[in-house]
């Protein structure tokens, strides 16, 4: 049942078709953070997404919340496969990493730029994550919102429920709910530093001749968040 208080957003992720533990976490406490942005992946919306993403390292995380996360909800491109949104992934953090180089900000520290290690994990604002693209075509059920959307999660979050020994049973329990609503779970799912994560973002399924189409830029590895 909706609540009259939660917007769409809320309402899908308490939903019956959304699966992520965290996330319905999120909402329940009150830090997950919403913002409504233009079109996917023009350079207006990239420095609008930036400035979000930055302002949620800076005012939203902290050493003590461990279910706080940011989605992204874009105005459009409606109507697109699934192919043609892993390429507007892409697109849209290729750009939003050109900008972040050029705003100054360094590759968060003990996670790797490069898409092909299984060590990678999205910098921005020296801070790492973990990227889940949302949108109506998506071939896993918990993945498809009306709008393209872009959830950013902290790794450092990761780590925390990880040292707390809730992460695993959390895992447990949401991969049982993917299985309940499609019979089976995301075949790219894979722990960090067994594969890149890289292949999770879009939410497509991958074979093993895939490359990410991401490109960082040659930069050296700053201080990170302190979150």
């Amino acid at each position: 049942m909706s609540s009259p208080d939660r917007g769409p957003l809320e309402n899908w992720i308490t939903g019956d078709t959304f699966s992520c533990l965290a996330a319905k976490a999120a909402v329940r406490r009150k830090t997950l953070k919403r913002v409504a942005l233009g079109t996917m992946g023009n350079a207006a919306t990239t420095a609008e997404l930036h400035t979000a993403v930055t302002e949620f390292v800076a005012r939203d995380l902290s050493p003590t919340e461990n279910f706080a996360s940011l989605v992204v909800t874009f105005e459009g491109p409606h109507g697109i496969d699934e192919e043609a949104f892993e390429a507007l992934l892409w697109q849209q953090l290729n750009a939003l990493h050109d900008l972040d180089v050029a705003r100054g900000h360094a590759w968060a520290q003990g996670v790797e730029s490069d898409p092909e290690s299984p060590h990678f994990a999205f910098s921005v604002a020296g801070h790492p994550f973990f990227v889940v693209g949302m949108h109506a075509d998506a071939s896993r059920i918990s993945r498809r919102y009306p709008q393209p959307a872009l959830a950013f999660n902290s790794h450092h979050q990761f780590d925390r429920l990880k040292r707390s020994g809730v992460y695993y049973g959390l895992q447990r329990r949401i991969r049982e709910r993917e299985e309940r609503l499609q019979q089976s779970i995301n075949p790219n799912l894979a722990e960090f530093g067994d594969a890149s994560e890289a292949r999770q973002y879009s939410g497509s399924t991958t074979d093993a001749g895939w490359r990410c189409p991401f490109h960082p830029r040659p930069r050296t590895t700053g201080a990170g968040s302190p979150h």
